[in-house]
């Protein structure tokens, strides 16, 4: 398959990875699976296939996946989906995670072969802690992913929603013994910028490390869609249904943002999707990327279309203005 990209790439942390602003979150591709995996319906493997090819052939290198996303299904379905469009290792980066809840740091280790073999032997580029929250040490932890490094089983470490002490701790270990950490993965939005408050942002940027944007449409609230037509909220499905930003009140409350992303998005000819993307990565110069799901091709083609513009510095001040004063800080 020839990758057609077009978009600068960026260093992810001070790794050697160069990647686009844009990765492919890929929860959705979880076949319905589990706990986790069942907050999506389940996707034909077809359709999962043109998704990728499409984000491929738009700039799009890397895709975000994990364990817990369908028990492994995930993770199974993209390795799939690119032996199927034969895409070689280089072009299509994956960064992958361990869940921590009630297990120690040896499982980091311990699990490595089933991940590697869900996703058939594909290289794991970014191997990443879930969430902070398990029965071993931050430190314990670190130890594990270096292990895997010097192995050969992973190429470099992230971490997930760790707040700016655990991220702080799990950079120093890794320094000490000549490796760094990549990334932080947390949730980030035009309505929910907890981080510019709580150090992880300012940590991030003084040690080099990349955040990882997630939810960063906040299950599509900020698309617009639903400010301009309510009755959709009526058929949402997934996490979305237990969001208040879904309820009248939020929709209300949110309103003057959405306004302001249909005027720029007006200016621009592009869409509200596109516009909320494109202040995230590159507001903050290239400390933030962000990992929009797929689960239609016209999601793709959204995330993609965000790659080939750059918001002025007026609007992108002007739009930061109106979200510090509806969103979360």
């Amino acid at each position: 398959m020839v990758i057609n990209a077009t978009n600068p790439l960026r260093q992810l942390g001070n790794s050697n990875l160069r990647i686009s602003a844009l990765g492919l979150g890929c929860w959705q591709f979880s076949k319905g699976e589990g706990m986790v995996g069942g907050f999506w319906p389940e996707m034909k493997q077809d359709d999962i296939d043109k998704i990728v090819k499409l984000s491929l052939e738009g700039g799009i290198n890397w895709f975000d996946t994990a364990e817990v996303y369908g028990k492994g299904q995930s993770e199974m379905a993209l390795a799939e989906a690119l032996n199927n469009l034969d895409v070689e290792e280089k072009d299509a980066l994956i960064a992958t995670k361990w869940w921590p809840l009630l297990r120690g740091s040896r499982s980091i280790t311990n699990t490595i072969d089933k991940r590697q073999h869900a996703l058939n032997g594909r290289t794991i580029d970014l191997y990443q802690i879930h969430q902070p929250f398990s029965l071993s040490s931050v430190k314990a932890e670190m130890k594990a992913m270096i292990e895997l490094i010097e192995s050969d089983k992973i190429k470099n470490v992230g971490v997930s929603n760790f707040n700016e002490s655990k991220m702080r701790e799990a950079h120093q270990v890794l320094t000490s013994a000549g490796y760094s950490l990549a990334s932080n993965q947390v949730k980030y939005s035009l309505l929910d910028r907890r981080i510019e408050n709580n150090g992880v942002l300012a940590a991030a940027k003084e040690l080099g490390i990349t955040i990882i944007a997630y939810s960063p449409l906040e299950q599509g609230i900020l698309s617009g869609k639903f400010h301009k037509n309510p009755e959709l909220i009526k058929n949402i499905s997934g996490p979305r249904k237990y969001s208040s930003l879904f309820k009248a009140s939020g929709l209300e409350r949110t309103k003057p943002l959405n306004d302001l992303l249909e005027k720029v998005s007006n200016k621009y000819q592009v869409s509200q999707t596109q516009v909320a993307l494109n202040w995230l990565i590159h507001y903050h110069g290239e400390t933030v990327v962000a990992i929009p799901g797929a689960s239609k091709l016209h999601h793709a083609e959204q995330n993609i279309g965000t790659l080939k513009f750059k918001l002025s510095e007026q609007d992108m001040a002007e739009i930061d203005q109106v979200s510090r004063s509806v969103g979360r800080f």
